[in-house]
């Protein structure tokens, strides 16, 4: 394969009619967006552009279904499939974790912190939140181009697999956040918008505005339960052990996952026991991964077939 080599007959095929199902089934049954398109065209264009543009596309597709997963879980919201957890979930953590008050009683950690918020550990969560998600992946494409390839790939299907067993269990199991309760009580009710909580004293210190407009957007808002917040920097956190990279940038990582982990409860959008799930769900993830599907023969070559070909390792570069 050269560097200016197009995709064979075979690889066209699949690469167009992955786009045009992805794109018939948005428009169908989620709803068209111009951002579609443009990424569609993104990702034709580096299909086709290059070797080296289609290797790193490919390396990145456990991030592009990411992508593509949340935004079909649309077509379906969780409430359809199961009851949503709304006092059972609130019961419990104040059972576990409640804090006494002289003056409310027994308070959950969210309502204590709503009472007792400082403008330093407002502007902290805002800054840990907005790493959730950039981090990590920046932390993978530096992977890819440190030429980590092995390292990289487990960790970008470890980053998707975790996705997909919170995803799955968001409809075993829906569960409504902190925030829910604080404006709405116990009932249910269909169609409630996503809210900004605690990050909105962010945007109003900042003037930015980046939260409400994540938030508005967000139609997800049964699915607290596990927090896939904490568990996106524990990942990124445990491949750097297994990475070639500074100490300093463990501690940092380690530093933006404890950041984010408190942040979840500080700002009320989750509880303690949702973070602790999205911490045993990425455990458990990354145990499955490395420990039993690793040990699988067939799974490993297919791993193994994978690596080579975003390292090309019949041509230019060699993995390390």
């Amino acid at each position: 394969m050269t560097a200016t080599s197009l995709p064979s007959r075979r690889e066209t095929t699949v690469i167009l009619a992955t786009l045009a199902i992805w794109l018939i089934v948005t428009a169908l049954c989620v709803g068209f967006r111009p951002e579609h398109i443009y990424i569609a065209l993104i990702l034709a264009v580096m299909l086709f552009a290059t070797a080296s543009t289609r290797r790193l596309i490919v390396a990145l597709l456990p991030f592009v279904v990411f992508g593509i997963s949340y935004d079909w879980m649309n077509i379906c919201p969780n409430y359809e499939v199961n009851p949503v957890d709304i006092r059972g979930l609130y019961e419990s953590e104040k059972s576990l974790f409640g804090i006494a008050s002289a003056s409310a009683g027994i308070l959950t950690p969210n309502e204590f912190f709503a009472l007792h918020t400082t403008p330093f550990l407002d502007f902290m969560a805002g800054f840990f939140y907005l790493c959730w998600v950039p981090v990590p992946i920046l932390f993978g494409v530096w992977l890819y181009f440190n030429r980590q390839y092995s390292v990289y790939l487990h960790f970008a299907l470890v980053f998707l697999f975790v996705n997909l067993l919170g995803f799955t269990f968001y409809y075993i199991h829906p569960a409504a956040p902190p925030w829910y309760v604080a404006s709405h009580g116990f009932d249910f009710i269909q169609g409630t918008p996503g809210e900004v909580a605690g990050l909105g004293r962010w945007d109003e210190m900042t003037g930015l505005g980046i939260f409400h407009g994540l938030y508005s957007r967000n139609s997800n808002v049964f699915a607290a339960l596990p927090s896939l917040h904490a568990a996106y920097m524990l990942i990124a956190f445990i491949y750097s052990l297994r990475a070639r990279c500074q100490w300093w940038l463990r501690v940092v990582f380690g530093v933006i996952c404890a950041g984010i982990w408190f942040t979840a409860v500080y700002t009320s959008h989750h509880y303690i026991i949702d973070v602790l799930a999205g911490i045993g769900c990425t455990l458990i993830g990354y145990l499955i991964f490395e420990y039993v599907l690793m040990k699988l023969p067939s799974f490993a070559r297919f791993i193994n077939r994978y690596t080579n070909y975003i390292s090309a390792t019949s041509s230019t570069a060699s993995p390390r």
